[in-house]
């Protein structure tokens, strides 16, 4: 038979050991009965943590999530505040690389900056799809406000070379008439 007592020291107790056991009442005796191998420590127990691991690694993979292992509501387990947090730093950072990259002015960067706070872009890569098009949009523009300066500046030029030469015209007729009267008059 065997005593488990608080210390983890297993004491055996035989029929020839017990009286002796019983009567050991010195730290002396105690060590005695220890060297004899009447009193023999306990190993310790496994408390293993392998299954433990296998299975962290598991969910990890996304096992034994499913909803019937979970406890909280949905915004317990991953606040919907740390969610947007995170997006809104993603976009803000993304937003000043930008800016400082040169990629995007200060009026832009401040509207969009605007639209991201205000719930505009889903994710980082919508946000850099929408800069790429406001961008391609504003070069567009450009090249056709220039396009037509060019052509505002060709038709006028064209309009007073068109002028002038009405007016040489003019000249040419009027001199013209002018030297007939005057042939006819002498």
């Amino acid at each position: 038979k065997t005593t488990e007592y608080p210390h983890k020291a297993v004491v055996s107790t035989q029929s020839t050991g017990a009286s002796e056991i019983s009567n050991a009442n010195s730290r002396q005796n105690i060590k005695k009965l220890i060297k004899d191998g009447l009193i023999i420590k306990k190993p310790q127990t496994v408390h293993s943590r392998a299954r433990c691991r296998k299975n962290r690694e598991a969910r990890r993979m996304g096992r034994h999530t499913g909803t019937g292992k979970r406890k909280g509501t949905a915004n317990a387990r991953m606040p919907e505040k740390v969610i947007w947090m995170r997006r809104m730093r993603v976009l803000r950072r993304l937003l000043k690389k930008y800016r400082e990259d040169k990629k995007i002015d200060k009026l832009m960067y401040h509207a969009l900056y605007l639209q991201s706070k205000g719930n505009i872009f889903k994710n980082k890569r919508v946000l850099m799809e929408h800069i790429h098009k406001k961008k391609a949009e504003s070069a567009r523009l450009k090249t056709l406000q220039e396009q037509a300066e060019a052509r505002r500046h060709r038709s006028k030029a064209a309009h007073e070379r068109k002028l002038a030469r009405n007016a040489q015209k003019n000249a040419e007729m009027f001199a013209h008439i002018e030297d007939n009267v005057a042939e006819e008059e002498s």
